[in-house]
């Protein structure tokens, strides 16, 4: 699957974003480099799921990856004008909240698990995420991102 061509230049800021903060925060890459790989469709193709949201005081998804969209059973136009609460179940969206803003003020939390919610309602539990912030080159927060590469359909 190919990322969506009309998103370019937002696409290789964002890779560049998401994976910049990562390697500050936990000291280690979000994929392994290679001299061939391009980093957006790398990163787009990763055989983890790995998504983002904006700084928005509801925020909404900004970025996802083919295998994070094939989980959540969205088009990259719907997820990514999709506040990203609607991802959780209305009661865990507490839960999910609670874990926002410990990485808010952490930085980063490993080993995250919680329940999601496909676009059709298929429920699924992701395993050993991996949430951190997201900073600009400037050190100003753009956002959160999340990946894990285990889930379990419920």
């Amino acid at each position: 699957m190919n990322p969506p061509s009309t998103q370019h230049d937002f696409l290789v800021q964002h890779t560049r974003l998401l994976m910049q903060s990562y390697e500050r925060l936990l000291a280690s890459p979000l994929v392994m480099a290679s001299e061939n790989m391009d980093s957006v469709n790398g990163l787009f193709n990763a055989p983890f799921a790995l998504v983002s949201h904006n700084t928005a005081v509801d925020p909404v998804f900004n970025y996802a990856n083919a295998k994070a969209l094939e989980l959540f059973e969205y088009s990259w136009d719907d997820f990514t004008c999709l506040p990203s609460r609607l991802s959780a179940e209305p009661m865990n969206r507490h839960a999910r909240e609670s874990l926002l803003v410990t990485v808010r003020q952490q930085g980063y939390i490993r080993h995250y698990q919680g329940i999601r919610l496909s676009k059709t309602g298929r429920r699924f539990q992701i395993n050993n995420a991996v949430v951190w912030n997201l900073f600009d080159s400037d050190n100003r927060y753009s956002g959160q991102a999340a990946c894990f590469k285990e889930w379990v359909f419920l």
